[in-house]
């Protein structure tokens, strides 16, 4: 069966009417995609599934604040990314480790062949690091983090934040503009 915007509509609709049938077809067309966006946010397969379960959960007691039932794709995406990014957050205590290329990229630390005292100036960067990308204005710091933290492409950011492209981008250079001379410091 071909699907469009339109049958995905109706399904809405009679979703909201209280046909579980329809939600149930809402959900297994769309269950795919989430999963897969949730299990490669999330990098766990098992957090993965608690982050479907929430997110349909959320869909379907929230259905009703679906102004346009077009955009069902685009809304219960977006209810992905605040699910997974809720998790995460919860999970890692803040930012967990920041990625070892963008510290080579800020800090410009070649780590091949450290010696204890360059490992040890190395956590100490880190550290320097995670508290100068939680300094970062909200929007930088969760561009930051899905690009590096998340190792998200820029197209899946503007895929999960609803985001323009541009912006996304101009967020990105805004924010290594701020790290790299947070840390010249």
């Amino acid at each position: 069966m071909e699907l469009s915007y339109t049958n995905l509509a109706e399904y809405v609709i009679r979703a909201r009417e209280g046909d579980s049938n329809a939600f149930a077809e809402l959900y297994s067309i769309t269950y795919s995609k989430i999963y897969n966006y949730s299990r490669h946010y999330l990098r766990d397969d098992f957090l993965a599934q608690d982050a479907v379960q929430e997110i349909y959960i959320s869909a379907l007691k929230n259905l009703h604040k679906l102004n346009d039932p077009s955009l069902f794709i685009a809304w219960i995406n977006r209810i992905a990314f605040h699910v997974c990014f809720d998790m995460s957050k919860s999970r890692n205590q803040g930012y967990g480790e920041i990625s070892a290329e963008m510290l080579e990229e800020i800090s410009e630390i070649k780590s091949s062949d450290a010696t204890p005292e360059d490992e040890a100036f190395l956590k100490d960067e880190e550290t320097r690091l995670k508290a100068a990308v939680e300094a970062l204005p909200p929007g930088e710091r969760e561009i930051i983090t899905l690009r590096f933290y998340n190792g998200m492409k820029i197209d899946d950011i503007v895929d999960a934040t609803g985001i323009s492209k541009s912006t996304v981008k101009r967020q990105l250079k805004s924010a290594l503009d701020r790290l790299k001379n947070r840390m010249k410091d």
